[in-house]
């Protein structure tokens, strides 16, 4: 089982962050975050990666952007729960599930008001 936090804000439908290291954020990095609309820390983490290459040589610098791509894979999902908390989300509970669909189920399960607030996003009737 998986473990997520579910995230929510007003008006908006609950978003889920899973726990752990993501393998895409370590291989795609900055990519990554713009696919989950994060614009501000992928363009911190470009400007990581721009000043890393420009600034240390050849052999170091692919050492260090190794490093700061591991460290992304490690940080990426707390980056977007920061993220998040920037656009006024707030952490409201932890579940656990097998993949990101029952993990939303128990959420539901346990805060049946917030699935007529996905509804009402969706715009379902």
């Amino acid at each position: 089982m998986r473990i997520w936090t579910a995230h929510e804000k007003p008006y908006a439908a609950p978003v889920l962050v899973r726990e752990g290291f993501s393998v895409f954020a370590l291989l795609f990095g900055p990519f990554w975050l713009l696919a989950r609309h994060a614009w501000l820390t992928a363009g911190l983490t470009l400007l990581l990666y721009v000043a890393i290459a420009a600034l240390a040589g050849p052999p170091s610098s692919v050492v260090l952007l190794g490093c700061a791509a591991l460290l992304l894979g490690f940080s990426g999902r707390d980056l977007l729960r920061w993220t998040l908390a920037l656009q006024g989300y707030t952490q409201t509970h932890v579940v656990a599930g097998r993949g990101e669909d029952d993990a939303r189920m128990r959420l539901f399960s346990a805060r049946p008001d917030l699935v007529h607030q996905q509804m009402l996003v969706e715009g379902a009737p």
